[in-house]
């Protein structure tokens, strides 16, 4: 039988969970039955996911307001931000989902429910390669990519959700343990191991990637006179770096688990049992990236208090009329990249804040 005709099997999902998990019919039974009721933890990472909503619509709305950000850099945020926002809806979607409601999916519910955090937080890692290729693009003027930033800004942000689609979307397409239960991860039964194994490769060479082209560019900028430790183009890449540096630490458990899923049953470790706690640490990296250009950035800062003073969270003692006027913009990474366009070698100590 055609592993797609069992797309629709409303007991498929369940004979999985039994195979790989151990579970006997009695437990199924007993989980199906029981009454779906929010543990405290679960309410409060949905409370936490609502702040992640909340915080990183708030960027999006900063970036899209405020000419000031309409550069490649902080569309580039801004793409990272709608990962974020994307990862919190699909982590609720997930809490209300899972429990006795997920042996009452049919498979192609449970590879939406799954894909869809697979691909928030693919599009999470491709932007940040996406903002390290940029960066490295700006500072060290490779022609072969020419002077439209706009149209490489938009290829780049495009690729990230056309390749995070695919590799989310693979278990759908095909790629799946049905009808290979033998093959089939402990932490989701329904993908084979193989291509968690092939996801942790990719996002593992990709940060490494990340890595390698931030060291480039920090090696690059040490190279330039001293006052180029002061411009505000190395302030925004150490918020960039930070931005990674917290993406890795929050994300090592997760990565960890998912590779001893490749390499070992769930009878051989039984911490795979308790792979829901390991992921849940995931959820913080969407909520303190804000955070991060919130602290590092004054003009992000400025900018957020705008926006909640015009949704009247604050009183700033300022018109309604002019909440939302344009501030004046301050020198970022754009404006360097803009004035030494046509040097060899750039010259950041020119940069110097308004």
């Amino acid at each position: 039988m055609s592993k797609y005709s069992q797309y629709f099997n409303k007991c498929l999902v369940e004979v999985h969970y039994s195979i790989v998990r151990n579970m006997s019919q009695k437990e199924i039974a007993g989980r199906r039955e029981t009454e779906q009721r929010l543990s405290t933890l679960n309410i409060l990472f949905v409370i936490i996911c609502s702040i992640i909503i909340f915080e990183n619509l708030l960027v999006l709305i900063a970036v899209f307001r405020n000419k000031k950000f309409h550069s490649a850099m902080f569309f580039f945020i801004g793409n990272l931000a709608f990962s974020d926002l994307l990862a919190g809806s699909a982590y609720i979607a997930n809490i209300f989902l899972s429990g006795p409601k997920t042996f009452r999916l049919v498979p192609v519910q449970w590879f939406i429910r799954e894909g869809t955090t697979f691909i928030a937080l693919a599009a999470s890692v491709f932007s940040l390669l996406a903002i390290a290729i940029e960066r490295y693009i700006a500072i060290t003027k490779v022609k072969v990519y020419g002077s439209n930033k706009t149209c490489r800004m938009f290829l780049l942000i495009g690729a990230c959700w056309v390749m995070s689609i695919l590799l989310g979307g693979l278990p759908i397409f095909g790629w799946n343990c049905i009808n290979n239960v033998v093959d089939c991860s402990s932490v989701l039964p329904l993908n084979s191991r193989y291509y968690i194994l092939f996801v942790v490769t990719v996002f593992t060479v990709i940060l490494m990637s990340i890595v390698i082209l931030y060291v480039r560019i920090y090696l690059i900028v040490r190279t330039s006179q001293r006052e180029a430790t002061n411009s505000p183009a190395y302030a925004l890449l150490k918020t960039v770096t930070i931005v990674l540096g917290v993406f890795i630490i929050c994300w090592l458990p997760a990565f960890t688990i998912l590779l001893l899923d490749t390499s070992c049953t769930i009878k051989e470790c039984p911490i795979l049992n308790n792979a829901t706690i390991f992921f849940s640490i995931t959820t913080m990296n969407s909520a303190l990236n804000p955070l991060i250009y919130t602290l590092r950035s004054k003009d992000m800062r400025r900018e957020f208090l705008r926006v909640l003073c015009c949704w009247g969270l604050f009183n700033c003692g300022r018109p309604s009329h002019r909440c939302m006027v344009p501030l004046r913009s301050s020198i970022s990474m754009e404006h360097c990249t803009h004035k030494h366009e046509h040097q060899s070698i750039p010259i950041m100590q020119d940069c110097t804040s308004v």
